[in-house]
């Protein structure tokens, strides 16, 4: 997964706020109208979204003259398609899980695991030691590259 510029994180913030799943998309005038502080030329916001279309990042529809753009997955999909890439970076994958592991908060920790729980097909309290509430909003997946799974799917064993 590409990482995002500061203007490419700015618009794509715009998107996953403004943008509910369901919407059609906003444009880029609404894009830009949305990016307050920044004087940016329209032509600015329409390369960057076009580029983000051409990394796989946003999804665009026609629209008369004009485009329609929606992200192509949530932030928290973006968020764990770049941790899984970090992992990928070279060294022990584990000691780096283990490092991560341990420098979580507390309810981190409860969030981690619930969703292992879930994964390994525990629910309710006895899932990985407790409920932390978090276990519910961890339904996103991840597209990896060929041949890695998405994030949060168990190996088959």
């Amino acid at each position: 997964m590409t990482r995002l510029g500061d203007l490419e994180r700015a618009v794509m913030d715009v998107l996953w706020d403004v943008v509910p799943g369901t919407s059609d998309g906003v444009t880029v005038r609404e894009v830009a109208d949305a990016l307050d502080g920044r004087e940016l030329a329209y032509t600015t916001v329409m390369t960057v979204l076009d580029r983000l279309a051409g990394k796989g990042m946003v999804q665009r529809e026609r629209e008369g003259r004009a485009w329609r753009y929606r992200p192509a997955a949530s932030r928290e999909a973006h968020i764990a398609q770049l941790m899984l890439d970090a992992l990928d970076l070279g060294g022990s994958r584990d000691a780096a899980l283990v490092r991560f592991a341990r420098s979580v908060t507390g309810t981190e920790a409860e969030v981690l695991r619930a969703a292992l729980g879930s994964e390994a097909g525990l629910t309710g309290p006895d899932a990985a030691g407790g409920d932390a509430g978090g276990a519910d909003a961890l339904t996103d997946r991840v597209d990896g590259p060929a041949g890695r799974r998405p994030a949060g799917e168990a190996a088959e064993r």
